[in-house]
């Protein structure tokens, strides 16, 4: 149980704060954030970042009493080894660990981008998996995708080397803190990014992690100083049930990941476990506009609720586009509305913006901070984002993956490209989801004017009988009323797609797998063709 707060912070409110600062410092810590093992902080620690105001933590800061299974994976000297370091979420981790002064390593089948942060610390990186790679490791983590049957883990659990799962790891890793934790189906990445900018506007300096890459940041990793965690809270594998947060997000709840949760009520019932580890004098923050998200917070009287339905805690209003994103107001229980502004076209980012703005008022993080920090989000890689333009066409990239996603996604494009032919190229992601969800996705994509359809993309899953790509792109043409083409093999899609492109075309590509590099491609092609 968490030591009592003083009565001077638990309104969280800018009146309620006493020393005057830009946000309260009852979410900051004079020791840099690191001292969490059994209270102290230890020679591994880096050293405490000086402020020039509340350098001397007030009494609220007494550490949180951190479990003893939090405390013994982490000891000074600990040497980690991650297995699919490249991973986005477990590369984030790793350089937390690294900087903390621990030992790392890490191997993957492929080394990419994601973990040139880890190499420019002097992380010892190994590509492919091999027993040897263990090492002296006293502490092994790996994805949710591994198990014992890769030589690495295999090789931990017969030499008795404690192995985590990286939700288990993080877990542990921000129980030290304050946390903020962002689930949901939809939005978890834009949400924390857009949470963690805000807190940094307000004067703080939150440690994030997400799982995507944040152009401001570099990476998917942002190292703060205070003891005060944002954290993208995946619900695959029911990761998220490793957190106990301070301020849980819900932006919605769908069905998906069926291969763990089975239906719809699995779903839900991981969710409200979720809801269930937060914190006694903790805040739920809730979309009211998804019926999921409102479900699992019925009843809850620390629910705070946003969104453009009446009733709404932080009520959403006055949506606009414009030339460079979208304007809105959110009226807070009945005041005054407060105008906002992001860079980014969609209804759904609307909404994730307003989640950002609840979750900072949960923390008393004034409006003005809110208004800036929405304003200079840019944000995420594989969100919305431009690849580049070439012969009159521009090519943009995005992560969805889900029917609803892909619905969300189209509609912003339409936002930002009203007049324009919209072309889109999608990879279904996992056997198990196409499966589930063909029918829901050709009604989404059916919102395209030209639709190309690859195979899928299998991640972590074996093959499926007659589950291909095709049972999506069947499904897309009893839904569209333009041209829908079915081309299975990614390696010379993006020479058919360019050849039926024409000055004026969106052309955008949708996926979690490796239809990423299909953008780039396709850009290089029509260069070459003009």
């Amino acid at each position: 149980m968490r030591p009592a707060q003083p009565s001077a912070c638990v309104r969280r409110t800018p009146a309620a704060w006493t020393c005057g600062s830009a946000c309260c410092p009852c979410w900051r810590t004079g020791d840099g954030g690191t001292a969490w093992r059994s209270g102290r902080a230890s020679a591994a620690d880096p050293p405490p970042r000086r402020r020039s105001r509340a350098t001397s933590p007030p009494c609220c800061l007494r550490r949180r009493p951190v479990p003893p299974e939090s405390v013994t994976p982490f000891v000074p000297g600990a040497r980690v080894h991650f297995v699919g370091v490249g991973g986005a979420g477990m590369c984030g981790l790793a350089e937390a660990m690294a900087r903390a002064g621990y030992t790392v390593t890490g191997s993957d089948l492929l080394l990419g981008p994601s973990v040139d942060a880890l190499r420019a610390l002097g992380v010892r990186l190994y590509q492919g998996h091999a027993a040897e790679h263990v090492g002296d490791a006293t502490l092994v983590v790996r994805t949710a995708a591994t198990d014992a049957r890769n030589p690495e883990v295999a090789e931990a659990e017969a030499r008795g080397v404690p192995v985590l799962k990286r939700a288990e790891a993080l877990g542990r890793w921000v129980a030290r803190g304050r946390v903020v934790a962002v689930a949901g189906t939809h939005g978890k990445t834009s949400t924390t990014t857009m949470i963690t900018g805000v807190l940094a506007e307000a004067g703080l300096d939150p440690t994030a992690f997400v799982g995507g890459a944040v152009r401001a940041w570099g990476g998917n990793y942002r190292a703060g100083a205070d003891r005060l965690f944002v954290v993208e809270a995946d619900e695959y594998d029911r990761s998220f049930l490793h957190l106990d947060p301070d301020v849980a997000v819900v932006t919605n709840v769908e069905a998906d990941h069926l291969d763990i949760y089975g239906d719809e009520e699995g779903v839900h019932a991981a969710f409200g476990a979720f809801l269930g580890r937060v914190r006694g004098d903790g805040t739920v923050v809730a979309c009211a506009d998804d019926p999921g998200a409102r479900a699992v917070v019925q009843g809850r009287a620390d629910a705070v609720t946003y969104g453009r339905s009446e009733g709404a805690t932080l009520h959403v209003a006055d949506v606009e586009r414009t030339a460079d994103g979208t304007r809105f107001t959110v009226r807070e229980r009945g005041a005054a509305p407060e105008p906002l502004q992001i860079r980014v076209p969609g209804l759904h980012n609307v909404l994730n913006a307003t989640a950002a703005a609840a979750a900072a008022r949960a923390l008393g993080v004034p409006w003005d901070a809110v208004r800036r920090g929405l304003a200079g989000y840019t944000g995420v890689g594989r969100r919305f984002e431009r690849v580049g333009s070439a012969a009159g066409v521009d090519v943009l990239d995005d992560y969805a993956h889900h029917p609803t996603e892909v619905r969300a996604t189209l509609d912003a494009l339409r936002q930002a490209f009203p007049e324009r032919r919209l072309v889109v190229v999608f990879q279904p992601h996992l056997f198990s989801r196409t499966r589930d969800f063909h029918d829901a996705f050709g009604a989404a994509l059916a919102g395209a004017d030209v639709v190309w359809v690859t195979d899928v993309y299998p991640a972590r899953e074996q093959p499926l009988p007659g589950v291909t790509g095709a049972l999506v792109a069947d499904s897309t043409r009893e839904h569209a009323t333009g041209p829908v083409h079915y081309h299975a093999e990614l390696a010379t899609l993006p020479e058919a797609v360019a050849r039926t492109l024409v000055p004026g075309d969106v052309c955008v590509t949708l996926g979690a797998g490796s239809i990423e590099t299909v953008g780039s491609r396709l850009v290089r092609l029509l260069k070459e063709e003009s």
